[in-house]
């Protein structure tokens, strides 16, 4: 996918605003990522996006600055996601206006991004004065990330994904098992900005055994691919769909903090397989 071009605040320099902003949200369709993979868009849209802002404020009716952090639960079943630049102006809108307490500005801005992205968004409030109200979880599964390092072949920086690498270990030599795989090294780029986007990726998938060096090279023909962390999820969805045709799938992302934000998409083959939200310490 090529970089976006730049729309009004999108990719620019801009002021930060100081009064509460509302149509700073910008909605992207889901459907300019989902058009060009294989799955169709309803076997795409099981599952969440979780987005943790820890750079939360407004003010009392003292005019008196209140902190916290937040997550927010946006359905993948949506037809738009929330550009996160404009996400982050909004919740900056936020800083000098007055609520009259905590519940008001969470019916304030589940309002406003349900309003947006024509869905049920959710937002919890976490208190930033209670030890660890956020706390911190850890991937589950193994870590492939030394799966290549017995191997003599060097790892090409490639242009776009290549999902060529998707084997099982030995053709029909084994029956379906849960396999439960995470790696760090996803990283990807931004469309708007070309800036890089690094995550903690796990995988549970019910399949014929997969060759796990082919997985962590596929993982790392992201690094030049420019999408949207919830296309970028959506894709890797896709490929092992189409790869491994397994059982069941979970494939979720949680990536780093940019901007105070973090965005942590999530999809499933079935509801029932949905995990729940949470932060890594990379976050």
């Amino acid at each position: 996918m090529k970089p976006l071009e730049t729309h009004g605040i999108l990719g620019q320099s801009t002021s930060y605003p100081k009064t509460y902003a509302p149509d700073m949200l910008y909605p992207i369709p889901r459907a300019l990522g989902r058009a060009k993979l294989a799955l169709p868009a309803d076997a795409l849209s099981i599952g969440m996006d979780w987005w943790q802002v820890f750079e939360m404020s407004w003010l009392n009716l003292h005019g008196i600055s209140q902190v916290a952090m937040a997550r927010l639960a946006i359905p993948a079943t949506s037809d738009y996601i929330v550009e996160s630049k404009s996400l982050k102006l909004y919740f900056n809108s936020l800083n000098f206006t007055e609520f009259d307490n905590q519940q008001a500005v969470k019916a304030t801005v589940e309002k406003d991004l349900s309003a947006c992205l024509k869905t049920d968004v959710t937002l919890e409030i976490f208190e930033v004065n209670i030890a660890n109200s956020l706390p911190i979880s850890a991937p589950q599964g193994d870590c492939i990330d030394n799966a290549l390092d017995s191997s003599d072949k060097k790892i090409a920086i490639v242009s776009d994904v290549n999902p060529s690498s998707l084997t099982v270990t030995h053709q029909g030599a084994s029956d379906s098992q849960l396999q439960i795989l995470h790696s760090h090294l996803l990283r990807s780029n931004c469309p708007v900005t070309n800036q890089p986007d690094w995550g903690t990726l796990e995988i549970q998938i019910d399949s014929q055994p997969i060759d796990q060096a082919g997985l962590l090279e596929y993982i790392l023909s992201f690094r030049q691919h420019n999408g949207f962390h919830e296309q970028c999820v959506e894709q890797i969805f896709s490929d092992l769909t189409q790869a491994f045709a397994p059982k069941t799938l979970m494939v979720r992302a949680w990536y780093t903090r940019r901007g105070g934000i973090d965005i942590n998409p999530c999809r499933v083959s079935d509801i029932s397989l949905l995990p729940p939200p949470s932060r890594l310490n990379r976050q």
